[in-house]
């Protein structure tokens, strides 16, 4: 398991237009689901659980190509700017073990 390299991105959002946990949820919960279902990759909202407007998710993924990984983890933040405007990445962070 030498060559196995794991890719690790946190992403801290802000979530503008949002009024109530479960419309926070519904938007995350879509974003997590299409990010698992197009890059194969793992999700997770990590912190901010109980705030409206903000969330921390983390997105990891597995290669054995330090470029393939981060390839992937920078197209899944490209998704999420894209697809998701309502939000806005406030402070990303990626890590390569």
């Amino acid at each position: 398991m030498a060559n196995a390299k794991i890719g690790l991105c946190t992403l801290d959002l802000h979530l503008p237009g949002i009024a109530s946990l479960k419309a926070k949820r519904g938007i995350l919960k879509s974003m997590l689901n299409k990010l698992n279902n197009r890059f194969n990759v793992s999700t997770s909202e990590i912190d901010y659980h109980d705030t409206w407007q903000s969330a921390q998710i983390a997105i990891t993924t597995v290669s054995n190509s330090n470029r393939h990984v981060e390839q992937m983890l920078n197209k899944a933040i490209v998704f999420i700017e894209t697809q998701y405007p309502e939000a806005m990445i406030i402070k990303q962070d990626i890590e390569i073990l």
